[in-house]
């Protein structure tokens, strides 16, 4: 019985985001893309020089995070497993005109972002404790109906904030990757997520403003090697990249050939998961920042969308495009490490490392806006609550759910989420600056 309810889940999430989350997302980006005058392209420099300054300045209210753990906690939450191993569904399923559709969604998307950070820090609240509290669990309330929304959206967040589908990942490459038990696997992961999120916002943001730029430094520079080495195949992938995009894709190898709908389609709704474009997690986290201006916070929306979709995922997705891993047989979770492993030998051996370090940062992220979200519906007994089942609900997903079920469950959180809150985002955008 389980069984065949998570298989429906599949049918239900393509109905969600097919005529849903992708539209909606698309008119959105688009509207506030024209009536800002591409303000996400036309002050792109300005942005970055916002957040050079943000990395240097140690000058900080009393209240609230320091914007740099705010920016690298929420940036981690994306900079994840989903860039690497989920992001490759995108093309598995859609083929590599989805590359494209998650160049277009991350685009448009950034004014969304922008927005929903935008209004999360004009509408937040002190949190009697030298913090804030914000996001769509905030703003959604100065809707008509807004408080009912806002319960939806907090019990949303109680779910989203238990990233199954990472969690099995990272359990699942150590396992098979090490030859470790798992059920010790599991206790330790449980164990460190546990510790770092219940350590609050600051604690997640300095674990992640270490572990990221590592990350970075090393996927990028091996990206680059692999790139070089192939280099007179790159205009050949990028013209397959455009030219699927808009056209019919055949089978091909452990393909399934792919329409241009379901092309756009699972290219938009990767980057919405890898990108938290619209879902409102990125508005919760910098709403407790203790930067006052809110276009300056916002503007670190955009910023994050750079280096998570057309950095990290668009660095993944060429790999395995450039070495013909998109089309064969290998799992998902080892796609970018089988590409990288072409070229360096020892990937293999330090691969379940890379997925631990790098989902980590993810999973305290996520679970640190879960528990706010139950402390906000209930109380210290939502604070008291929410790790037990947080270590219910990881224990035994990772023994029942697949890879693909756990990532269905926790797209289908996510669209709903979007749905809602971009609902909220048009209704207030009298109220978003764009400067």
């Amino acid at each position: 019985m389980v069984s065949t309810f998570l298989d429906n889940l599949e049918i239900i999430e393509e109905l969600f985001w097919t005529y849903g989350g992708v539209p909606a997302l698309m008119l959105v980006g688009i509207y506030f893309t024209y009536t800002s005058k591409f303000f996400q392209f036309m002050k792109l420099p300005a942005i970055f020089k916002v957040f050079y300054r943000s990395m240097y300045d140690n000058s900080h209210d009393e209240r609230g995070v320091r914007p740099l753990y705010v920016f690298f906690a929420s940036i981690g939450g994306c900079v994840g497993i989903g860039n690497v191993i989920g992001v490759c569904t995108a093309v598995q399923i859609g083929g590599p005109g989805a590359v494209f559709w998650m160049w277009i969604a991350g685009f448009f998307g950034m004014l969304v972002k922008y927005s929903e950070i935008y209004l999360g820090m004009i509408y937040r609240v002190t949190d009697g404790n030298k913090g804030y509290i914000g996001g769509p669990i905030m703003y959604l309330q100065q809707l008509s109906g807004g408080k009912l929304l806002s319960k939806i959206v907090a019990f949303l967040f109680c779910l989203y904030g238990l990233e199954i589908y990472m969690f099995k990942a990272i359990t699942h490459s150590l396992v098979i990757g090490w030859g470790l038990n798992q059920q010790v696997v599991i206790l330790v992961l449980l164990a460190l997520v546990l510790f770092v999120g219940e350590g609050g916002l600051r604690l997640v943001g300095k674990v992640s403003s270490v572990m990221i730029p590592i990350f970075l430094a090393v996927f990028v520079g091996m990206s680059f090697f692999v790139f070089a080495s192939n280099i007179t195949m790159i205009p050949a992938m990028l013209k397959l990249i455009f030219l699927s995009a808009f056209t019919p894709h055949a089978a091909m190898g452990a393909f399934a050939g792919s329409s241009v709908m379901m092309s756009m389609s699972h290219g938009i709704r990767r980057a919405c998961y890898t990108g938290d474009i619209g879902i409102g997690y990125a508005s919760t986290i910098h709403s407790q920042s203790s930067e006052t201006n809110p276009s300056r916070e916002a503007s670190m929306g955009i910023v994050g969308i750079f280096l998570d979709t057309f950095v990290i995922c668009t660095l993944s997705l060429f790999l395995i495009l450039l070495t013909g891993t998109w089309h064969s047989c290998v799992d998902e979770t080892m796609m970018v490490a089988f590409a990288l492993g072409k070229y360096f030998p020892f990937v293999h051996v330090v691969w379940p490392l890379f997925v631990f370090l790098l989902g980590y940062s993810s999973l305290i992220s996520f679970y640190t806006v879960g528990k706010n979200a139950a402390t906000f519906l209930f109380g210290k007994n939502g604070t008291r609550l929410y790790p037990f089942l947080a270590a219910g609900l990881f224990v035994v997903c990772t023994y029942v759910c697949t890879n693909q079920q756990a990532m269905l469950f926790m797209s289908i959180t996510g669209v709903l989420l979007l749905i809602i809150n971009l609902y909220g985002i048009i209704k207030l955008s009298d109220k978003i600056k764009f400067n």
